[in-house]
């Protein structure tokens, strides 16, 4: 077990399986980049931590679609809406 930054650890996957607890602690405070042959497999994080990700790409992309449908408001005309009485 390696650690890289305050928060993240680097930990081979033959470590990994037996000293699982002990990564697991980590993982509760900080990211476990799981390695095999020295390249990244797998990151292990909170499930706070995920959560917040999630709940910050939802955010995002709540905004990049507020830009898109903004943008295609103003480039729109009547004629491309539909009244509702029509549509009923």
């Amino acid at each position: 077990m390696f650690t890289v930054k305050e928060n993240t650890t680097l930990v081979g996957i033959s470590e990994f399986r037996s000293g699982i607890e002990k990564i697991l602690e980590k993982a509760r405070k900080g990211l476990v980049i799981i390695e095999k042959r020295h390249k990244p497999q797998a990151v292990l994080m909170s499930s706070e931590e995920y959560e917040h990700l999630q709940s910050v790409l939802e955010t995002a992309e709540d905004l990049v679609l507020g830009f898109i449908a903004e943008d295609r408001a103003k480039k729109s005309k009547d004629r491309d809406y539909i009244d509702i009485e029509d549509l009923l």
